[in-house]
């Protein structure tokens, strides 16, 4: 690695995202050795445990080096980019920095090698500190001082340059050698949304060698997957030896493959580890308790059909789970012990006069929590919005860190993976959480006889330290009772 002397070379830090993360790993490099970047440009895509990011760099000037190839864990501190502020092209002690073949260093390593490393990145900003000039934070975050020692990487560092084997893999299933062409300098990058820039990166596909179909230049899955797709060999194709020819025609096994190898280990980084780290904090830390209730919702289902039709809701989306968290926020408001958390350092309960309540989203990062501020406070129409673009922001991988903090009670709908009911584990420093399950057409005794209705079983978890059985018990029933008489939204509201 070169060390920079020149004056007018600026080195960009990973930043410091704070809450004790010290580390982050670099998924994908938007620029290269010699490409010109603006204050504010996106150079790069990082993970941390809490949320993915896009980082701009704070300043103009050249790029002369990237100090660590993507799939790289770097500590926070350390400098990862370096720029020429002057304008200066790269100096010629770094040759294999510059070349045009850089721009799309995934290509170094097989699609396989790391199935869990290409998930997306969080968002940044940048603040000022007296006396020590601009410093990039991410949002959501503090600056903190922390040392700890780099995690040791998998195997040895790969040159920025695409490996031989690669492109000899490439010719195989193609027949034609890989051409990624990297970007001119100073131009946008590819348009594309997280998930499919994780499919680019599974896949080993240079974005900016794709043709996007989608409006606006976006590119869709589907072009990935056609960039990727072997093509036919030309008729005037040289004749290949019968061992080339074998190889073009067997396509590469998928990572999880049981022709493929025995085991395929997943290495544990980001929001996974993240969570699995919450996980087993919560469980081992508060005692849980989990109760049942079934109940008929078919009077429910039958409101959510009347709003849909209603004007008020118009453009939103309304459905079971804006009801169940209306039915939700009641109960807690007409049993307000229930918001509270346990702050062991004082040994007090803190009850809450407010509810940020939480959703639970499975995203191809793992299980996210982010939560609605203040959701006592809304409207059942503002609810409805505000549940519409918090699910569409974790879908797309835009959930911010601040929007998974400060939750309070939760909701986590199991029944559309068609499972009846849970004993979900409750999120670090909340009291309970409400698991839904499947609605499904049960025969049930309506008004004296057996009759078909729209049945499903909630769960309650709660921390028994803050919430005993009474309580508990009573918050269920209510959520029951509102779901099976949808009325009593408005006599207990």
């Amino acid at each position: 690695m070169t060390t920079m002397t020149d004056a007018s070379v600026r080195e960009f830090k990973m930043p410091d995202v704070g809450e004790g993360l010290t580390e982050a790993e670099i998924l994908t490099w938007y620029v290269k050795p010699g490409d010109t970047v603006t204050d504010g440009q996106v150079v790069c895509e990082v993970e941390t445990a809490k949320a993915a990011v896009e980082l701009p760099i704070p300043y103009d000037g050249v790029v002369r080096e990237l100090r660590f190839p993507a799939g790289t864990t770097v500590d926070v501190g350390t400098a990862i980019i370096a720029v020429d502020v002057a304008g200066g092209a790269p100096t010629a002690a770094e040759p294999a920095l510059a070349e045009p073949a850089l721009a799309e260093p995934a290509l170094a390593e097989p699609a396989v090698a790391e199935p869990a490393a290409a998930e997306a990145a969080p968002a940044e900003k940048e603040t000022k500190s007296a006396g020590s000039g601009r410093q990039p934070v991410l949002v959501g975050y503090g600056v903190a001082t922390s040392s700890t020692k780099r995690r040791p990487r998998k195997g040895p560092e790969v040159p920025f340059q695409q490996a031989p084997a690669v492109v000899a893999v490439q010719t195989e299933l193609n027949g034609h050698a890989p051409a990624p062409t990297a970007p001119a300098a100073g131009q946008s990058r590819p348009l594309a949304k997280p998930p499919v820039r994780k499919l680019a990166k599974d896949l080993g596909v240079d974005l900016a060698t794709v043709i996007p179909s989608g409006p606006d230049g976006i590119i869709t899955r589907e072009d990935v997957h056609a960039a990727v797709t072997p093509t036919e060999v030309p008729a005037t194709a040289p004749v290949q030896a019968p061992a080339q020819a074998q190889a073009q025609v067997i396509p590469a096994a998928p990572a999880a493959s049981y022709d493929s190898a025995r085991e395929t280990r997943i290495p544990v980084k980001g929001v996974r580890k993240a969570t699995a780290l919450a996980m087993v904090g919560s469980a081992f830390t508060a005692p849980h308790v989990t109760e049942f209730v079934t109940v008929d919702v078919t009077r429910t289902l039958k409101l959510v059909e009347e709003l849909k039709q209603d004007k008020d809701f118009q453009g939103l989306r309304v459905n079971p789970l804006l009801l169940i968290a209306k039915a939700l926020l009641v109960a807690i408001k007409r049993h307000p012990d229930i918001n509270a958390s346990w702050d062991e350092a004082n040994q007090e309960i803190v009850v809450k006069h407010y509810v940020n309540l939480g959703i639970a989203a499975a995203t191809p990062r793992g299980l996210i929590v982010p939560n609605i501020k203040d959701a006592h406070a809304k409207t059942l129409p503002q609810l409805a919005e505000s549940l519409g673009e918090l699910v569409a922001t974790a879908k797309e991988g835009r959930t911010s860190p601040a929007a998974m903090q400060g939750g309070t009670v939760t909701i986590t709908n199991v029944g559309v993976f068609g499972v009846d009911t849970g004993t979900p584990i409750l999120p670090p420093g909340e009291s309970a959480i409400l698991a839904v399950g499947a609605i499904k057409l049960q025969p049930w005794v309506h008004k004296g006889k057996v009759k078909p209705r729209q049945v499903t079983t909630l769960a309650l978890s709660f921390d028994h330290r803050l919430v005993d059985g009474e309580l508990g018990s009573k918050v269920l029933a209510d959520v029951a009772a509102i779901l099976e008489q949808p009325k009593k939204l408005i006599t207990w509201a």
